[in-house]
């Protein structure tokens, strides 16, 4: 399986943090980690051969850290020249040809637990599935998503602008493409790009458009299993939940080390 990260853009909202840092290297857990970093290493846990990265706002950061990096998984980057002047469809334009085969797709701010991935290898069953989260109430800067039967049913509408009496769930930022889905995704966005205007989209307005003439599948992350890092409050937190993984994922491996050893 190959993945697709989106980490082009400046993180204005995390001023002065990315003056000179692109937010997907934003420290986190007493900078024993940072955001791009668990995120690949979480994609290799869960199996992911390679993963592509798309750059933009200081690539050769980007670039530098993936050097650093030893394991089986293969990372590359793909430059998007446009990460100023383009919403992150743009993003997923420009790495339109990896999209040849199985591919998972995932924002460059949301952070997940190896299980995240697990599950939705496993269970999504659907050419397109996206992964959401439940809560008891949505604001105006969730990714918003409605569904076809309520909980655990089809996606039929995302959006940030969904009416909030018709919300059921919220897209975390990351989905998986199988056999022909990875063909109607591609192609749905070459021919959105066709507008001028639709640099300024968000590129799940093309899953939006979809859903309304093929199965769109969801798969169920545990709202204890992911955060996303938009604004400061949310990097506050982000530290702390992984350094909760960390632990817990620690004592996992322990475990596992115990049950070897002893066999």
């Amino acid at each position: 399986m190959k993945a697709i990260i989106l980490s082009a853009g400046q993180g204005t909202r995390l001023l002065p943090m990315t003056k000179e840092s692109p937010k997907c290297l934003l420290p986190l857990a007493g900078d024993t980690t940072n955001i791009l970093r668990w995120q690949l290493d979480q994609l290799e846990e869960a199996g992911v051969t390679e993963t592509i990265v798309v750059t933009g706002f200081f690539s050769d950061k980007v670039r530098a850290e993936l050097a650093r990096r030893t394991g089986p998984m293969k990372t590359r980057t793909i430059h998007n020249p446009f990460y100023k002047v383009a919403d992150n469809i743009g993003s997923v334009w420009v790495a339109r040809d990896e999209m040849t085969e199985d591919f998972l797709l995932m924002n460059g701010d949301t952070l997940f637990t190896v299980d995240v991935v697990r599950k939705l290898m496993k269970e999504g069953k659907d050419a397109i599935n996206v992964t959401v989260a439940y809560k008891e109430s949505y604001d105006d800067d969730d990714m918003k998503v409605t569904l076809s039967e309520g909980k655990g049913s089809n996606l039929v509408a995302v959006s940030k602008i969904i009416d909030m009496s018709e919300v059921d769930a919220e897209s975390i930022g990351m989905m998986m493409f199988k056999g022909r889905g990875a063909q109607m995704f591609r192609e749905a966005v070459e021919n959105v790009m066709m507008n001028p205007e639709a640099v300024k989209r968000y590129y799940l307005t093309v899953i939006d458009m979809l859903a309304k003439m093929v199965t769109v599948g969801t798969v169920e992350a545990p709202q204890t299993d992911w955060c996303e890092v938009d604004f400061p409050l949310d990097l506050e937190r982000a530290n702390s939940v992984v350094s909760g993984w960390q632990e817990r994922f620690g004592k996992k491996t322990e475990s596992k080390k115990a049950e070897l050893k002893a066999v």
